[in-house]
């Protein structure tokens, strides 16, 4: 119970100082507010760019209402299958058009 009222009481504080959201001021809660075009961006950026097949640094990110265009160049045919995969498990995308292309 003492817990309880610490983080309670503290909570607030942490809002006011850090101008965060409720949802946010407590750890292990997930936003659910809706998912914007930039977040998806952000999101896809990041897991194109952790993957060691798809090397996502020369990918260029659209997106628009959760409409996503992958652009630019991959090493290979599996890189390119691969971003779009990685692409259609991101929070929010509708849809993925696939644009990238395969160098020689």
């Amino acid at each position: 119970m003492r817990i309880l009222t610490t983080v309670l009481l503290l909570a607030p504080v942490s809002i006011a100082t850090t101008g965060l959201p409720t949802a946010m001021a407590f750890a292990g809660e997930k936003d659910k507010g809706p998912v914007t075009d930039d977040s998806i961006t952000d999101q896809v950026r990041m897991r194109l760019a952790g993957d060691t097949d798809v090397k996502g640094g020369g990918i260029d990110v659209e997106v628009k209402d959760g409409a996503v265009t992958l652009k630019g160049a991959v090493d290979t045919p599996r890189a390119r299958e691969k971003a779009e995969k990685l692409t259609k498990h991101v929070k929010g995308v509708r849809s993925v058009t696939n644009q990238l292309t395969v160098r020689e």
